[in-house]
């Protein structure tokens, strides 16, 4: 089973989440038990945010912030190109899915871009490394506070929407734990770098406790009757149509601007991500409990095929040429 699992173009943790969808759909927490959840929910995410908080070094943002045009664009494809095309695609076809399904989509378009595999996607394609660490660190920290934002401006406070009064939420479980883990950095930073295996475990469990939680909420309140597998296959079509819009403007925009390739593959990869793993925490604090687990549906299926389409892609640069940049037809086809 292993050695078939390892051969599957599936990320393995994305097992895990569905079977953390699996098991709340078959014993979704009730009672007393889903107010343990909540609370679990409360603390893992406090947590979370406080490693990333302690992980993320100030100066790494600033190491490599020389390149200012290549870091503007990966800014405004990340938080401005994402946004514009999420509300045009809902606004061309605004029936194509439900209104809980629309708000998941616009919270991929407004999360912060990824770090680990920005940067990892970027190496094995032979980019620019401290540029893509850069680009991925700030917007990590900038997203910390401008993605609760930004889905406050975008989203009505109707289905899915997010109130007033979730500012403190916000607050209290994301950005307090994150400073605190900023200021206790120079203590614990050492030991965090030192314990990177056992801080992704607790990263990783911290949302799959998440998933459960959302997932049993949504179950009480009868999520799976409002999706069927042909709203599942639109779902992926958005998705789908969503990352692969950003992967061309990203490429076309570099080459416009004459960036070099490392600084091509830079923009493209670093460009195109989203954080499944701010993403979920974050949503589970912004939206009503009752629709969280439909709402992350998108962003768990966008992550899925941000891993894919850029494995392949990350090959194709990497068996590329040394200096000119791929062409045009070469990279479309990728």
């Amino acid at each position: 089973m292993r050695t078939l699992l390892s051969r599957l173009p599936i990320d393995r943790f994305i097992i895990l989440l569905l079977s953390m969808v699996v098991l709340a759909t078959v014993l979704p927490a009730r009672g007393v038990g889903a107010v343990v959840a909540g609370h679990a929910v409360t603390v893992a995410i406090a947590l979370l945010f406080f490693l990333y908080g302690a992980r993320l070094a100030p100066q790494a943002a600033l190491a490599g912030a020389r390149h200012g045009k290549l870091h503007a664009v990966i800014f405004l494809s990340t938080f401005a190109l994402f946004p514009a095309l999420g509300l045009g695609a809902r606004a061309l076809v605004p029936h194509l899915l439900t209104p809980e399904l629309w708000a998941g989509v616009i919270l991929v378009c407004v999360l912060p871009s990824t770090v680990q595999s920005s940067v990892a996607f970027t190496s094995i394609a032979r980019g620019n490394v401290p540029a893509a660490l850069c680009a991925a660190t700030v917007s990590n920290l900038v997203g910390i506070l401008l993605t609760p934002v930004l889905a406050g401006l975008l989203l009505s406070t109707g289905a899915g929407g997010i109130s007033v009064s979730k500012v403190t939420d916000i607050v209290l479980q994301l950005l307090v734990p994150f400073a605190a883990g900023q200021v206790l950095r120079p203590w614990i930073g050492a030991w965090v770098e030192r314990n990177r295996m056992v801080l992704s475990v607790v990263d990783r469990g911290s949302i799959l406790i998440v998933v459960y939680a959302a997932f049993s909420e949504g179950m009480v309140a009868g999520i799976w009757h409002q999706l069927d597998l042909a709203m599942l296959a639109r779902l992926a079509i958005v998705d789908g149509a969503l990352l692969a819009a950003v992967l061309a403007t990203t490429t076309l925009l570099s080459r416009r601007l004459r960036f070099s390739r490392a600084d091509e593959i830079t923009v493209v990869f670093c460009g195109s991500k989203k954080s499944l793993a701010s993403g979920l925490p974050m949503a589970s604090v912004l939206f009503a409990s009752g629709s969280v687990g439909l709402i992350v549906l998108p962003l768990m299926l966008f992550h899925q095929l941000q891993l894919m389409v850029c494995a392949a892609l990350a090959r194709r640069y990497a068996d590329g040429p040394a200096e000119a940049p791929l062409t045009s037809t070469r990279h479309a086809s990728a």
